[in-house]
């Protein structure tokens, strides 16, 4: 409905690893508009929001950014600072959401905001007043994606901002999961590229009597791209299969997303290896894939974050502080 195709999980997260293959932060874009901004419309949304913003994004004639993260809470998102307070009209917005993709371009912002201590979502038009989008310039990584800081001061919006249907971190986190199963997917493209990549190099490169892709040193490396990437692979067909029966939980995957995150940027950085100084030239696309994937390693959750989630899952016990 409202204007989308009605694919499955499945095919949404094929479509992800082929738009990572070119480069995660064509992917991240997608992620970011479908997975962070949509989802909670159409979940959490009145009908009113619906039918307001989901069939102009579903047509690209809308663009969305998701504002939680802030400079000083990224790991720990219910420890924000950004505040909401009721008025007469609506509601005033007042703080700072930092690494948000697509921000200085959105047109509509969902910004996580304590409301009388709970967090509570909110649709910002990005040309309400007190509120401003500044780039983040400087980055080694994910340079093809528009990255921003928001700040809000004395932000005010009207009532028909407040997603009605939910409160509290369950939101937030809820759509985080649904960005996590198509970054599960995307990290697999990243690994696809590096290794098609890497094999045709080493096919081709000559150094003493024959290619390089027939020395074991070279095989060793190639044969463990192969293995991982079908693991991956495997991995992700199950999740997409668990979601598409109303199965899936946040755990498996963060399982995944840890897994298939790791491994492209180890295959990244083994195949940049297996092109040697070429391999840090733009001439050829391992090294902007391994920066990129530094990005992807951090954000949607840390390695080692989905690591104490998957932890607290197998012992029951949570490692988390607090």
């Amino acid at each position: 409905g409202y204007g989308c195709p009605g694919s499955s999980p499945t095919t949404y997260g094929l479509i992800c690893q082929e738009l990572e293959r070119g480069d995660s932060g064509i992917r991240s874009f997608c992620s970011v508009q479908s997975s962070l901004v949509m989802y909670p419309i159409w979940a959490f949304g009145s009908e009113e929001q619906k039918q307001k913003y989901l069939p102009e994004m579903a047509a690209g004639r809308m663009i969305g950014c998701f504002g939680l993260t802030e400079p000083d809470f990224g790991s720990n998102p219910s420890g924000m600072l950004t505040k909401a307070t009721k008025t007469a009209n609506g509601y005033v917005l007042n703080g700072t959401k930092r690494w948000i993709t697509n921000g200085s371009i959105a047109d509509v912002a969902l910004v996580w905001a304590k409301l009388d201590g709970r967090v509570h979502g909110f649709l910002v038009p990005t040309t309400s007043k007190g509120f401003e989008a500044r780039d983040i310039h400087g980055k080694w990584s994910l340079r093809a994606s528009v990255t921003s800081e928001l700040i809000m001061e004395d932000c005010e919006v009207g009532e028909d901002a407040l997603l009605p249907g939910v409160s509290g971190m369950r939101g937030p986190l809820s759509c985080l999961t649904q960005a996590r199963f198509g970054i599960c997917y995307g990290a697999i493209g990243a690994m696809l590229a590096c290794y098609d990549e890497a094999l045709s190099y080493a096919q081709e490169r000559v150094q003493f009597s024959k290619p390089i892709a027939g020395y074991q040193l070279v095989q060793n490396k190639l044969v463990s791209m192969v293995s991982e990437i079908t693991k991956a692979q495997l991995l992700t067909f199950r999740l997409g299969r668990l979601k598409e029966a109303g199965k899936l939980k946040p755990q498996q995957v963060s399982l995944a997303k840890r897994n298939n995150v790791y491994w492209a940027r180890e295959i990244a950085r083994d195949a940049r290896d297996i092109l040697g100084a070429n391999g840090v030239t733009d001439d050829y696309q391992c090294g902007r894939h391994m920066l990129n994937l530094e990005s992807v390693y951090t954000y949607e959750g840390t390695h080692d974050i989905h690591t104490l989630v998957v932890g607290q899952d197998v012992t029951g016990i949570p490692a988390f502080d607090g």
